[in-house]
């Protein structure tokens, strides 16, 4: 998919994509409304290669949400 218009913000240790609206490139439409396409979903994990190439990773995205699952059911990991 080729992404056009878009502006990058960058700030300490940080970046985002921004479209026309807020969560445009997060697949939401203007009225809410899911696209059924992003760029970026919130909750997913990238890492960088050395190509410069951002490299969606889910083992960290199912380990944070089994953690996140795990507080809502009540249960503690650590002090």
């Amino acid at each position: 998919m080729f992404w056009i218009d878009y502006i990058v913000e960058s700030g300490l240790n940080r970046f985002r994509v921004k479209g026309d609206w807020d969560e445009e490139v997060m697949g939401k439409n203007k009225d809410g409304s899911d696209k059924g396409y992003a760029l970026y979903r919130p909750g997913e994990v990238y890492i960088v290669g050395e190509d410069g190439w951002l490299h969606k990773t889910d083992a960290l995205t199912s380990m944070v949400t089994k953690y996140e699952e795990g507080k809502q059911d009540g249960y503690r990991t650590s002090d």
